[in-house]
């Protein structure tokens, strides 16, 4: 149990003695949570949920409908916490991403196209308006689909 690990091994003091680095991402997650189950410590509930979703990575991508399937995540506090923080990465990230001056490759478009798109549960058609220096202008959805599939309708206008 948690009173079983010593103070110098515990998330938060770890982190405030080590800095965030020296921390497993089950650890961060589990600051955020605080607590677990009656059954389940909070760092087992943190690996749980990082099992379910195969990963940070695609945690990050997870709303808050989805969270609730994971078991201690079921109750709306907590499912909501975990939604913020996911949210404030990928805020995070994109305004990173967005913040750079050129997109330098297509890998970089990829990424930024992954945190913007990648939650969705529909297709979506977008465009990236680009200077001529790859600097983004703006991104902008133009279409929403299905599951599946986006119809994109070509409208053809005088100007």
């Amino acid at each position: 149990m948690f009173k079983d690990i010593p103070v110098s091994g515990r998330a938060r003091e770890k982190l405030l003695a080590q800095g965030p680095a020296a921390l497993a991402d089950a650890e961060l997650i589990a600051l955020v949570l605080r607590a677990g189950l009656r059954d389940t410590g909070v760092l087992q509930l943190t690996q749980n949920l990082l099992d379910a979703f195969g990963g940070l990575p695609s945690l990050l991508h997870a709303g808050p409908e989805e969270l609730k399937h994971v078991k201690g995540l079921g109750g709306p506090a907590k499912r909501a916490e975990v939604a913020a923080v996911l949210e404030l990465a990928r805020r995070s990230v994109a305004d990173d991403l967005a913040a750079r001056p050129v997109f330098d490759s297509p890998d970089e478009v990829k990424q930024y196209l992954a945190l913007q798109l990648g939650a969705r549960a529909h297709e979506v058609f977008a465009v990236l308006f680009l200077d001529a220096q790859s600097r983004l202008i703006a991104f902008e959805e133009m279409f929403r689909g299905t599951l599946t599939q986006t119809s994109v309708y070509v409208r053809r206008t005088r100007a």
